[in-house]
């Protein structure tokens, strides 16, 4: 599994807002995303159109979610019908050895990997390296991002915070090339190196943007094309999915692959469109010999126990509410410490991983709605990051709590306080009676004391 570093949110996110370069990164990247979904909408649609989709699109993925056993059991009859095999890996470590299994069966020495958050949770760049196979990110941010030796900054742009300063020296260290800040040179780079690896691999691993059970069908949407290189050139295809990426019917990727790309990017769609059902037939000039579907729960089943976290799997990872909310605006991603971010991040992280180490994340949200508004599949973002926090603070049926004594303490003197106007008046009465000694012409600047600190350290009393 992915290294886990939800337990520093805080810092991290100190370090981020203090960090220039990303501050300029985040305004101007995300002011693009905004803009670009704002205009697509409203120039194809009308808010009106656009509502309507989005409340069809959250129907279907709900009653998914809710038969998830029936789909999941249709998909895996589908493509084994179409010569593919499917597998089900409960955490991290049992996805890698199925991954691991295929690839010393087919004595697999390079492995080309169109972009997954997928194999972003399973850790499985480190562990192929360390079986003596060579993984290669192919989207042009992973790749930098693979080079830099970092995890994905944002969901679908994975390196918006390298310059091409950063970009140009990283090329030069591990690519031998000569410096340049030049965009289309740099890329011109990235793909003649790039190239060699397509034309050499012996497996591709793959994400999946949505499965159709109807068919059997894995659906990937790229802008590169080296999603379709992926899963085409290589001899043998891999792709993993979160068991909640299922649709039910061909008919309904019409509304999704609508839905994603505006949301996404503000494209009306995506460059690349492809579908995969299998190994390729004895007809087809191109594909691959060997097709594996892999669906990995690793704490999807925890967030499907919840009732009121389920609709969390309803998310298509379109990225729109990280773009769209203020606190991922000022801090970006890798202060939330693992593979997702934003405040999609801060609901499915603690479920998935530890509620203990990742019991700030929930708190990391005005819970302005922005996230909730601009959710292409209607999810109540405010509403399950305030389940999580009731969670932290007062335990839940899957553990116990995570406020500390002294948030107890306070919470619980505030409780008794509250209880009666004779309580209140007589607990402000005492709180005027101990502010005395502080209280400088009528205000207090700063308290230096548990919980209250933080607040005055920007903000009088």
């Amino acid at each position: 599994m992915s290294t886990l570093k939800t337990s520093e949110f805080k810092s991290l996110s100190q370090r981020a807002i203090k960090d220039e370069k990303i501050q300029h990164a985040l305004k101007h990247v995300m002011d693009h995303f905004t803009e670009a979904r704002a205009g697509a909408i409203e120039k194809d649609f009308g808010e009106e159109t656009w509502e309507a989709m989005r409340t069809r699109a959250a129907a279907i993925k709900t009653h998914t979610i809710q038969r998830l056993d029936y789909y999941l059991d249709l998909v895996d009859r589908n493509v084994r019908r179409n010569g593919g095999h499917v597998y089900f890996a409960d955490d991290a470590q049992q996805a890698n050895e199925i991954v691991m299994q295929i690839a010393r069966r087919n004595e697999v020495k390079t492995v080309i990997k169109s972009k997954s958050m997928v194999s972003e949770e399973m850790g499985i760049n480190d562990l192929l390296e360390k079986n003596g196979i060579e993984p290669v990110e192919t989207d042009l941010g992973e790749y930098i991002i693979q080079l830099a030796d970092e995890t994905p900054f944002h969901i679908i742009a994975p390196a918006m915070h390298k310059s091409r300063k950063d970009v140009s020296e990283l090329f030069e260290k591990w690519l031998k090339t000569a410096p340049s800040q030049d965009i289309k040179r740099l890329c011109v780079i990235a793909r003649d190196a790039l190239r060699e690896k397509f034309a050499k691999a012996d497996m591709g691993i793959s994400g999946a943007n949505f499965v159709v059970a109807e068919t059997g069908t894995v659906t990937i949407v790229t802008n590169e094309g080296n999603g379709r290189m992926t899963t085409s050139a290589p001899r043998i295809h891999v792709a993993l999915a979160g068991m909640e990426k299922i649709l039910p019917a061909v008919e309904d990727l019409a509304l999704f692959l609508r839905l994603l790309p505006r949301s996404a990017t503000g494209q009306r769609i995506t460059s690349y469109n492809s579908f995969i059902s299998g190994p390729k037939a004895s007809s087809d000039e191109d594909g691959p010999e060997e097709f594996h579907l892999i669906f990995v729960d690793n704490g999807r089943l925890n967030l499907l126990k919840d009732e009121t976290l389920r609709e969390s799997l309803n998310c298509i990872r379109c990225g729109a509410c990280l773009n769209h909310c203020p606190v991922y605006r000022k801090i970006g991603g890798h202060a939330y410490g693992w593979v997702y971010s934003g405040p999609i991040g801060a609901i499915v992280t603690p479920p998935m991983t530890n509620m203990k180490e990742a019991k700030d994340l929930p708190y990391a949200s005005t819970l302005c709605g922005s996230c909730r508004d601009v959710c292409p599949v209607k999810i109540d973002i405010p509403k399950l990051l305030l389940h999580l926090r009731h969670g932290v603070a007062e335990g839940s049926r899957n553990g116990r709590a995570h406020s500390t004594w002294l948030e107890r303490l306070y919470m619980g003197r505030w409780r008794k306080a509250m209880k009666t106007r004779k309580a209140l008046e007589s607990s402000v009465r005492f709180a005027r009676f101990l502010q005395k000694p502080i209280a400088r012409r009528g205000s207090i600047k700063g308290v230096p004391l548990p919980l209250i600190s933080g607040w005055t350290r920007t903000r009088n009393f």
